[in-house]
C-alpha cells in the first residue's frame, strides 16, 4: 500500500480530512506501515512514546488492565480512527494498552519524525490539539452520562457513537463487529444487562443482533434512544 491508498484509506475521517495539504503530506511522507497479528499488542500502558498511529484496517482495544487482571475497555477503534497523541504534547509513557482484535495494519509516524514536522510548522500543534480535544470532550460527556443517565441511554448513545467512529467517521457504519460482553465492559453493565438492553432495541426495531456483532437497522430511532 502506497501513501495514495493511505490518503484514500483515511480520507474519510473528519480529522484528517480537515487538514492542511501540507500537515497530511507531511504525515504520510514520514508515516510507515505496520502489521499486527489478533491478539498483539501495539503498545502497552507505560511504555515511552512512539508516535501517531491510524487504523488502517482491522480494529484495537484500547484498554487497562489492573493487578488483578480484571480489564477496563475504553474504546474499539477501526478505520480510519488516529490515535497516540497524549505522549506527543506530555513526552510521558502510554496511559493505556492497544491490541489487535484481529489482523490489524496501521500507519505510525514516529514520534521524532512528527516533532520534527511541528517544530519546522509550529501551527499544526492546533491540529492535533482539535484531535486529542475531540476525544477528551467524549470522555466528559462519558463521565456525565455515567452519574445522570440510565443504562438504556448510555448504552445506545455508545452505540451510537461506534457507528459514527467516536465522531471522525464521515460515513455511518451500520454493521459493528462488536461482541456485547465487550460493550458490556466499556460501560461498565454486566452482560445480562447489556444483553437485555439490546434484545429491547431488537424487539423495536432498531437493531438486529448477530453472533459478535450488531447491525444498526434504524439510525434515526437510535439516536432518539440516545437522547441525542
Amino acid at each position: 500500500m502506497d501513501t495514495a491508498q493511505w490518503h484514500s484509506r483515511l480520507a474519510g475521517g473528519h480529522w484528517f480530512s480537515h487538514l492542511p495539504g501540507s500537515f497530511q503530506h507531511s504525515l504520510l511522507a514520514h508515516a510507515r506501515q505496520r502489521q499486527l497479528e489478533a491478539g498483539q499488542y501495539l503498545f502497552k500502558r507505560g511504555d515511552p512514546p512512539c508516535g501517531l498511529y491510524a487504523v488502517l484496517d482491522g480494529s484495537l482495544r484500547i484498554s487497562a488492565v489492573n493487578e488483578q487482571g480484571k480489564e477496563a475497555l475504553l474504546s474499539l477503534v477501526e478505520p480510519p480512527y488516529w490515535f497516540g497523541e497524549i505522549c506527543l504534547f506530555d513526552g510521558l509513557p502510554r496511559t493505556h494498552d492497544a491490541c489487535a482484535v484481529g489482523p490489524c495494519t496501521l500507519l505510525q509516524v514516529p514520534q521524532q519524525a512528527l516533532l520534527n514536522i511541528l517544530d519546522e510548522t509550529p501551527r499544526y500543534w492546533r491540529d492535533l490539539a482539535l484531535l486529542m480535544s475531540q476525544k477528551l470532550r467524549l470522555s466528559f460527556i462519558g463521565l456525565e452520562q455515567l452519574s445522570l443517565m440510565p443504562a438504556s441511554v448510555r448504552l445506545a448513545h455508545r452505540l451510537l457513537m461506534i457507528v459514527e467512529g467516536y465522531g471522525d467517521n464521515e460515513h455511518s457504519r451500520r454493521v459493528l463487529q462488536l461482541p456485547q460482553e465487550d460493550l458490556a465492559a466499556m460501560l461498565s453493565l454486566s452482560r445480562q444487562t447489556a444483553n437485555a438492553l439490546l434484545k429491547d432495541l431488537q424487539a423495536q426495531g432498531v437493531v438486529r443482533l448477530g453472533y459478535g456483532e450488531i447491525e444498526v437497522l434504524d439510525l434515526q430511532r437510535l439516536r432518539e434512544a440516545a437522547h441525542t
